[in-house]
């Protein structure tokens, strides 16, 4: 699998996306690891990995702004 290919299957939607949710999850991950809270850290791993396994955009979309909604309402 070469990397043009890889790239042209992904819609431009996809990557922003991709970039808005995984700069969120690095955030919440930085969040968490400096105030020792490990939920923040979970959620915001998630959010920077999970892109690389899903290929719809819609869903790419669904889960993110999910975890990101999750993410607001389990803080303390």
């Amino acid at each position: 699998m070469d990397l043009g290919s890889l790239v042209g299957s992904m819609s431009a939607w996809s990557i922003i996306g991709n970039l808005i949710f995984s700069g969120v999850g690095f955030v919440a991950f930085m969040y968490g690891k400096k105030q020792g809270r490990f939920q923040p850290m979970v959620i915001g791993g998630i959010l920077m990995a999970y892109s690389y396994f899903v290929s719809s955009t819609v869903l790419l979309y669904a889960i993110g702004v999910a975890l990101t909604v999750a993410l607001y309402y389990l803080r303390d």
